[in-house]
């Protein structure tokens, strides 16, 4: 009987904990956790309404990321700042050195100016904090204070980075997660997984995630279209860039409406700046147009890049002008890894509880969290913070505002993902 009740037990007991990490079930860390943001949620929600008040854009985060260093050296974690000008990176490193996997938080206000009614409005005059960022910082700090409460515990070593310029540098200036990265960001020590979430128009608390292309690449193309200019009255005595720059335009549109598989994956060229000429009666030498290129996958996005300089330069050439093509790479596509995103996503549905996570919808936006990915497994998600009854705000407008419960939400997803992956790697 003894004997029977022995193998029973192991059955039902022993054998479902040892999978329990990887099974989505969660670590033995998950109810303290849960308790420790609980604990923390009203300093999270203190310090993003400091970081509201108080926004800062590209490449100027100075008090932002003093007070977050601060806060890290509090926790004991190692700090290293002005990391890409104002980043700061802490490492946490717990009851062994590896594992290492990585959390990334931006800190970068936008050139808005604020009319959300709150009663910490931006107090920097022209700059608001419209896309979220000061959540995604000071849930981040959340984060350090609840694993480091439980360092001893922790499998492995988290680094925390908090980002600045997201939002792209100043002109003439490098920045964001491309310099972090150019500046060893992703080294000493190397982590193997890297996690990061948005702030979003989706309901209070929810969470969305999406493998594969989740944001689309941003990049930028200019041309020049030169002809001969000559008397409006004349034109078969010059070559009209005009005309055929709008030849030119309505070629790039076929790139996508009839030279990409669209059952596959979408894709955006827009012309959005055209120069040329300065009087009526004249048919100016050159114009000079740009855009943007988006794309949700690698391999498509340099295809739209080689069809935009070919069709730009044969319809130039078949009109008798010329046209001179430049494509700026900007930020690639943001790519959670598909095999890393199946195994956390049972992470995320324990946080909300299951069958409360989405699948995201794509984004034509981008997000130099992107860069992150090209080194290293990453999967970014998404936070919603809309109220119930609320009408959705999308970000970047001067009216966004979030309902400051999802904080919590953010802070227990980033902490079960951090533990979960290190314990997945034991």
């Amino acid at each position: 009987m003894n004997h029977w009740f022995t193998i029973i037990t192991f059955i039902l007991v022993i054998l479902p904990s040892v999978g329990w990490a990887q099974t989505g079930g969660g670590s033995s860390l998950g109810p303290d956790i849960d308790r420790l943001a609980r604990e923390v949620e009203s300093r999270v929600i203190e310090w993003r309404r400091d970081f509201h008040q108080n926004p800062e854009l590209s490449n100027r985060e100075f008090q932002t990321s003093e007070k977050v260093a601060e806060h890290l050296r509090r926790l004991g974690l190692e700090v290293k700042t002005k990391v890409a000008h104002t980043g700061v990176v802490g490492i946490l490193r717990g009851a062994k050195d590896t594992p290492v996997v990585a959390l990334r938080a931006d800190m970068d206000a936008l050139p808005v100016t604020e009319l959300a009614d709150v009663p910490f409005a931006s107090k920097n005059k022209g700059v608001m904090h419209a896309c979220g960022h000061d959540n995604h910082t000071a849930m981040l700090m959340g984060v350090a204070e609840v694993l480091s409460k439980l360092k001893n515990r922790l499998p492995g070593t988290v680094k925390f980075i908090f980002q600045p310029a997201e939002e792209g540098a100043p002109p003439g200036e490098e920045g964001g997660a491309y310099l972090m990265i150019k500046q060893g960001v992703l080294e000493s020590p190397k982590p193997e997984a890297i996690f990061g979430l948005h702030v979003g128009a989706q309901p209070v608390g929810s969470l969305s995630v999406r493998p594969g292309g989740a944001m689309a690449s941003a990049d930028r193309f200019r041309m020049v279209v030169k002809g001969r200019g000559t008397h409006g009255a004349m034109p078969w005595m010059g070559v009209d860039p005009i005309v055929v720059s709008s030849q030119i335009i309505l070629g790039l549109q076929t790139i996508i409406s009839r030279q990409t598989d669209l059952t596959a994956t979408p894709a955006v060229v827009t012309v959005g700046m055209i120069k040329g000429g300065n009087r009526n009666n004249i048919i100016p030498g050159e114009v000079e147009m740009e855009g943007t290129v988006r794309a949700f996958d690698p391999n498509i996005r340099k295809q739209i890049h080689e069809r935009i300089r070919k069709t730009a330069t044969t319809v130039a050439e078949g009109g008798g002008a010329t046209a001179e093509v430049q494509v700026f790479l900007g930020t690639p596509v943001t790519f959670n890894d598909p095999q890393l995103t199946a195994q956390m996503t049972p992470t995320l549905q324990r946080t909300i509880g299951k069958g409360k996570i989405h699948t995201a919808p794509q984004v034509t936006g981008a997000e130099d969290f992107a860069f992150y990915q090209e080194k290293i497994p990453g999967v970014f998600f998404f936070l919603g913070i809309t109220p119930p009854g609320a009408r959705p705000i999308p970000n970047h407008s001067p009216h966004f505002f979030v309902d400051e419960s999802a904080l919590v939400v953010g802070v227990r997803a980033m902490s079960n993902l951090a533990v979960d992956f290190l314990e997945s790697k034991k």
